[in-house]
């Protein structure tokens, strides 16, 4: 099969951990070692999530206060290669010496007019205390939104509706390579007014964008990976279900918190209505299991209805 995997935030750096580099390796080892076990008769893509280290990249940039802070898709590129690399080095050490490997910078166009650009809502960057991020909005111009109990810098989020590098990505799977590619969403670009490609300063939805990379690339499975085995209705109450299989049409109805599992049940959505193929929404640990067809979310058009576990 060809499998897209959409590694969640947790998989690189889990919350209120310190964003050291250790501490992201540590993390992606434990990824790669439930990849590393669906790599043999498949063709893998990996996408992953860059929210934390994009907004520390650009705190770390602010603090050189010599030379202007770098643009949102400088930083989307930077992270692109530093996570494609511990990831490339992690599961390389874990499979036979022969697999090759490739980190793609992927640019990923999106609108002008999208109406993101006039609502923030992605969150980058660590969390702070109510306090401390109404001072650095004061300060630097940021919108900043609530996360649980604490705030984060929030950016625009357009919607993915083009992905540049689709046919290398085809070519390096043609030719047997695992590739990690789009990560964070992609670097988010658009067409200016005298029609040259330039950056955006935006972060796109790496659930949307991994499911516009799943289906372009004719993938016959959408792993959307998170720190929960299911999607759940009434989600941390006493009456919670895990959902197992669900249509796109009954899964929509559900109404998914936009900051939470909102991105990956649309993504997971779309992909399946698009493209008539499964999309899983479980966990890491799970992975294969999910492949096999016995654990997490699946939604596909296959089945009406909705059915718990």
């Amino acid at each position: 099969m060809r499998i897209v995997v959409a590694l969640g935030g947790n998989a690189l750096l889990r919350r209120g951990e310190p964003m050291t580099a250790d501490n992201q390796r540590a993390n992606i080892r434990i990824a790669t070692e439930q990849i590393a076990k669906i790599h043999a008769g498949n063709e893998l893509v990996i996408a992953h999530g860059n929210g934390p280290q994009v907004g520390l990249l650009s705190l770390q940039a602010a603090a050189y206060t010599s030379v202007s802070p770098y643009p949102l898709d400088v930083l989307g590129a930077e992270t692109e290669g530093m996570i494609g690399y511990i990831i490339e080095q992690e599961l390389g050490n874990l499979l036979d010496f022969e697999v090759p490997f490739a980190t793609l910078l992927t640019q990923v166009e999106v609108d002008a007019n999208d109406p993101a650009f006039q609502h923030p809502s992605k969150p980058i960057g660590p969390v702070y205390t109510k306090a401390e991020a109404e001072k650095l909005a004061a300060e630097k111009g940021w919108a900043i939104a609530p996360d649980g109990d604490k705030f984060r810098r929030v950016v625009a989020s357009p919607r993915p509706k083009r992905i540049f590098e689709i046919r290398p990505i085809k070519w390096l799977l043609e030719k047997g390579s695992i590739v990690i590619c789009a990560g964070g969403g992609g670097i988010p670009t658009m067409y200016g007014a005298h029609g040259k490609l330039q950056g955006v300063e935006a972060v796109i939805d790496k659930d949307l964008c991994s499911a516009l990379l799943a289906e372009q690339l004719d993938s016959d499975l959408l792993v959307i990976a998170t720190d929960v085995n299911a999607a759940f209705i009434d989600f941390g109450k006493p009456t919670q279900k895990a959902i197992a299989q669900a249509h796109p049409d009954e899964m929509e109805k559900l109404g998914f918190a936009a900051g939470s599992m909102g991105p990956k049940v649309q993504a997971a959505c779309e992909f399946a209505r698009h493209t008539g193929k499964t999309a899983v929404i479980g966990s890491l640990s799970d992975i294969e299991a999910i492949v096999q067809g016995t654990a997490g979310t699946r939604i596909s058009t296959a089945k009406p209805g909705i059915t718990y576990l």
